[in-house]
């Protein structure tokens, strides 16, 4: 991770500007030795825009350009950087691109740049996992919970948790360091009570980790149902254009289509699946162990019934198969005259959320989609503060847990020692979150995933 980097930092493509970013001791110098302009940036302050020409090895110009470098550490990385804003176009930014790495720089690697960031101290590793939750937003909501992640929402809460698990487990440590004064047994009472307090708060801060990661990556629906009850139909509703092939001759869809839409500032990713029935040839059975594949890894599934028609075997078979998922149940073709109503889909399948729908009229759509979000997230409301990745609700579950064992075996008689190490395992859980205890493939594992430039 040392030594001077470059890439080009915007889309590849033709736009309006590209902006090559360099970043490392000497990344001024460095942009200086082809940049021509009235004034050099080894004497302009950081912060302030030189307007000038790059050239190539022959001193010829290749762009009119805008040059402008920063500060250490008052820059994205934390350290010296440069920044070139070229003509977009995949020519002027990969020449001068070309030209920082034939005067010493070398190609980035992905997320390199925030990973410096990280390293140098200017972020924490939950605030470099906000990062690309920015990029990758896909709505107004999602943007403004990855930006409060950003400036340290996140973190901030795990701290707070961290330091409370660092004050008792001091208080057990006591008791291990002066053995002959045993801690009163209203002393034990009072750090097992501290731990369910902090049991809880880790709960509640899971709970929000987990409807946040909606606002992050989405909420995955897969509508199913025998094939004809008009899944298709719903899809191209739920899109309003036609994405999806609708004919009268069922078993039309025999691959799964997949479109994301957003729908209270979340975004549904929806999967119309194959219908599900004994399937009559290769083909449709490819298509409908696909589809069971779908059903099975949604957050939430989508039944559609045919409410024209009675419920048929097939329509009973996947009832029983999504006894225990979350899903909901769309009672679809209203505009016809009905064979099934809400209490004969409570009666094979009790609690379900029903609405009554008709991909032709309209009914039903939009209080479908509002169900959909709901029972998703399992709350009325998103926590907009948390735009959170699994990696990190996996951690926060850990810690849960071990905190919990730790409770448990403190009250069964277990001695302290032994308590206190699990309890060090749950914050180092936390930690994990935060970057305090991050080693090379935990950072390896965060940082692939990062466009090169960023």
């Amino acid at each position: 991770m040392n030594g001077l980097i470059a890439a080009i930092s915007t889309a590849w493509g033709e736009s309006g500007i590209s902006v090559v970013r360099v970043s490392g001791k000497g990344s001024r110098d460095l942009v200086d030795g082809f940049f021509r302009g009235g004034v050099s940036l080894g004497e302009t302050p950081p912060r302030f825009m030189r307007n000038g020409f790059i050239t190539d090895n022959d001193g010829a110009e290749i762009d009119e350009v805008l040059a402008v470098w920063f500060r250490e550490p008052k820059s994205y990385t934390g350290e010296e950087m440069a920044e070139i804003q070229c003509h977009g176009g995949t020519v002027a930014a990969r020449r001068c691109l070309e030209r920082c790495i034939s005067l010493g720089a070398r190609m980035a690697l992905p997320g390199e740049f925030t990973r410096r960031a990280f390293m140098n101290g200017r972020i924490d590793l939950a605030q470099a996992e906000s990062v690309l939750g920015i990029i990758r937003a896909r709505s107004d909501r999602s943007l403004r919970s990855a930006a409060k992640c950003l400036q340290g929402s996140l973190s901030a809460r795990v701290k707070k948790i961290d330091e409370e698990l660092l004050e008792l487990s001091a208080l057990g440590e006591a008791s291990l360091d002066y053995p002959e004064e045993d801690i009163p047994t209203l002393e034990m009472d009072f750090f097992i009570k501290g731990l369910s307090k902090t049991g809880e708060k880790i709960r509640t801060l899971l709970s929000s980790a987990r409807s946040g990661r909606f606002l992050r990556e989405g909420v995955r629906v897969a509508i199913a149902g025998r094939p004809n009850v008009g899944k298709s139909s719903l899809m191209n509703a739920f899109l309003q254009e036609s994405r999806s092939i609708v004919t009268s001759l069922p078993g039309t869809t025999r691959d799964i289509i997949e479109e994301v839409i957003t729908h209270k500032g979340i975004p549904l990713r929806l999967v119309d699946t194959a219908g599900i029935r004994l399937p009559k040839d290769p083909a449709e059975q490819e298509g409908v162990e696909r589809a069971r594949e779908a059903v099975q890894k949604s957050d939430i599934r989508v039944w559609v019934i045919d409410g024209s028609e009675p419920l048929s075997d097939d329509d009973l078979a996947l009832s029983t198969s999504l006894q225990g998922t979350c899903h909901v149940v769309a009672l679809n073709k209203s505009d016809l005259p009905q064979a099934v109503n809400v209490t004969d889909i409570i009666k094979i399948l009790p609690g379900a959320d029903v609405r009554v729908i008709s991909t032709v009229s309209g009914e039903g759509i939009e209080s479908l989609k509002d169900l959909i979000v709901l029972s998703s997230a399992g709350i009325t409301s998103m926590d907009e503060d948390l735009n959170t990745t699994e990696r990190q609700i996996t951690e926060m579950s850990m810690a849960l847990d071990l905190v919990i064992n730790t409770m448990d075996s403190l009250t069964a008689g277990a001695p302290v020692d032994t308590a206190l190490e699990t309890l060090s395992e749950a914050r180092s859980c936390l930690g994990r979150i935060i970057g305090v205890d991050a080693d090379e493939s935990l950072m390896e594992k965060v940082f692939s995933s990062f466009c090169i430039g960023k």
